[in-house]
Order: structure tokens, then C-alpha cells, then sequence
């Protein structure tokens, strides 16, 4: 199992940034999708789900309405779209296959000006 994430960095308040996650080593069109995130001393925590068709998706309260999760089965790829982005948006950002006990790397994204 592999799964990188990617895109992250750094934003100003309001802005906007794109994460992908490259999946591999699983079927992972069969396999719903999560987005998570981590701020310094804090706990992870979820932020956007998909299902494995990617006909419903559901997000904390934090986020909805200004992030978007999708996937392409086809690239084996899912995304997380960050809109209006705040300062306590603030974290490292990892992607996981529901059911598979595997975290990639993560990757930053910092809010600020």
C-alpha cells in the first residue's frame, strides 16, 4: 500500500489550494476515501470523506462548504479542493483508504500572511 500526498504549501487567508493523493498497492476503487488533518499539538482529525463510487462525500463542520473531496478511480487519485482557506486550516493533511491501517506522509499546509 502507497499513498502520497501532494500540493500542499503555503497560502494567504482566502486563498485557495489543491491536495492529491496517489494511491497504490490496493484496489482503491472499491475503497472509500478520507481526507485528515493535523495541527501542531493536536489530535488528527477527520475532514472530508468519499465513497468508493464517489456518489456521496460528507466533511467536518470546519470545512464544509468551502472544501470540496473528489476522486478520479481511473488515475487511482483523490483530491481535496481548499477554498476560503483560514489560518486554522493550518496542518499537516494525509489522505487513508477506510479499512486499511496505512498513513503516507502527509502533506504541510500553512495559512498565513
Amino acid at each position: 500500500v502507497q499513498l502520497v500526498e501532494s500540493g500542499g504549501g503555503l497560502a494567504q487567508p482566502g486563498g485557495s489550494l489543491r491536495l492529491s493523493c496517489a494511491a497504490s498497492g490496493f484496489a482503491f476503487s472499491v475503497y472509500h476515501m478520507t481526507w485528515h488533518r493535523q495541527a501542531p499539538g493536536k489530535e488528527r482529525e477527520l475532514v472530508a470523506a468519499i465513497t468508493s463510487g464517489g456518489g456521496s462525500t460528507n466533511y467536518a463542520d470546519s470545512v464544509k462548504g468551502r472544501f470540496t473531496i473528489s476522486r478520479d478511480n481511473a488515475k487511482n487519485t483523490v483530491y481535496l479542493q481548499m477554498n476560503s482557506l483560514k489560518p486554522e486550516d493550518t496542518a499537516v493533511y494525509y489522505c487513508k483508504a477506510s479499512g486499511i491501517g496505512y498513513w503516507g506522509q502527509g502533506t504541510q499546509v500553512t495559512v498565513s500572511s
